[in-house]
C-alpha cells in the first residue's frame, strides 16, 4: 500500500535520493527545501503524486503548517523524516557564537518543530513513524566535529524520550546514524569556522579516523534498500547504522567507554554518600 511520506532537506543528497526512490516505487511524497528549485525535476517526473515545499524549519510556524498542508494535500501522512541539517567543522575554541545558534537553529530545533507538528496527526490515528537523521558523530565526537556532535547527540537524546512517550499511541521513532557517505555534506553545504593555527594538527587527526578514510565512505544510493526496507517494518528499531564503518567505530567507543566508568567505579560510589 502506497504511503505518504514528509521528508525535509529534500533539494539534494540523502533527502533527494530517498524522495525519487519513494516515488518510484508508488508513494506520495511531500518534499521541502528553502529552495523548492532543485526540486522541480521531480515535480516534472511525478505529477500529483509530489507536493515540493518551501519550508525553513527554523521557523516552528512554517513547519506545523507545512505538515498540516501536507495532510491536507494527501489525505493522510504516514512517515515523517527529518532529513534537513548541515555541518559546522571546527575546534570548539574557534565556533563563533553566530555559527552556534544557526546549526542547533536547524539540527536540533528543526527537528523538534516538524516532530512536534506530526506528533497530534500520528497520535489521532493512532500510527506513524518518525525517522530522525543523526549520525556516528551523534553517539561520538571527533576533532573539529564538536558543534556538529552537540546537535546530534541532542537528537539522540531528544527522540530516545520520545520513543518511550509515544511507542504506546502506535507511533514509532526511528534514529538513522550514518558514518561518512560521498555527499556534498562536506562540501558547499558545510560551514568551516575560521581557524587557529594552533588546533591544525589536532584537526587533522580526523581525517586518520578509519570512518574517514575514503575506502570507508559509503555510496549514497546504495542507502535506497535499507531506508525502503525501514519504512516497510511493522516494528522497526530505534537505531540503525548506515554503511559499514559505524558499527566498529561505536563497538570501539562503547568498549573504552564502559572500562573507563568501571575504573572509576569507586570514586562513583564514594559520591554516593
Amino acid at each position: 500500500m502506497a504511503k505518504t511520506i514528509f521528508i525535509t532537506g529534500a533539494s539534494r543528497g540523502f533527502g533527494k535520493i530517498w524522495a525519487e526512490a519513494f516515488l518510484k516505487r508508488g508513494d506520495n511524497v511531500v518534499a521541502t527545501s528553502r529552495n523548492v528549485a532543485g526540486l522541480q525535476d521531480l515535480a516534472d517526473t511525478y505529477g500529483t503524486a509530489f507536493l515540493p515545499l518551501a519550508l525553513d524549519i527554523t521557523d516552528r510556524a512554517q513547519s506545523l503548517a507545512a505538515v498540516q498542508q501536507a495532510k491536507a494535500h494527501f489525505g493522510t501522512l504516514d512517515v515523517v523524516i527529518n532529513n534537513a541539517g548541515y555541518g559546522v567543522f571546527g575546534a570548539v575554541e574557534e565556533i563563533s557564537e553566530q555559527e552556534a545558534r544557526d546549526i542547533i537553529d536547524a539540527n536540533l530545533l528543526g527537528t523538534l518543530w516538524v516532530t512536534q507538528a506530526a506528533l497530534p496527526i500520528f497520535r489521532a490515528q493512532s500510527h506513524g513513524h518518525i525517522i530522525q537523521l543523526s549520525s556516528i558523530l551523534g553517539i561520538t565526537s571527533a576533532p573539529a566535529s564538536g558543534i556538529y556532535s552537540a546537535t546530534k547527540f541532542a537528537v539522540e537524546g531528544l527522540s530516545e524520550a520520545l520513543y518511550q512517550e509515544v511507542k504506546g499511541f502506535g507511533i514509532h521513532v526511528t534514529v538513522v546514524e550514518p558514518n561518512v557517505f560521498k555527499t556534498d555534506f562536506g562540501g558547499t553545504s558545510a560551514v568551516h569556522s575560521t581557524a587557529i593555527a594552533a588546533y591544525d594538527q589536532v584537526k587533522a587527526s580526523l581525517y586518520a579516523l578509519p570512518a574517514f578514510l575514503p575506502d570507508n565512505f559509503g555510496e549514497p544510493l546504495a542507502t535506497v534498500p535499507a531506508i525502503l526496507q525501514l519504512i516497510d517494518l511493522q516494528d522497526p528499531p530505534l537505531r540503525l547504522f548506515m554503511g559499514r564503518a559505524a558499527y566498529p567505530w561505536a563497538q570501539q567507543v562503547y568498549r573504552e567507554r564502559l572500562a573507563e566508568w568501571a575504573a572509576w567505579q569507586p570514586m562513583a560510589e564514594q559520591a554516593h554518600g
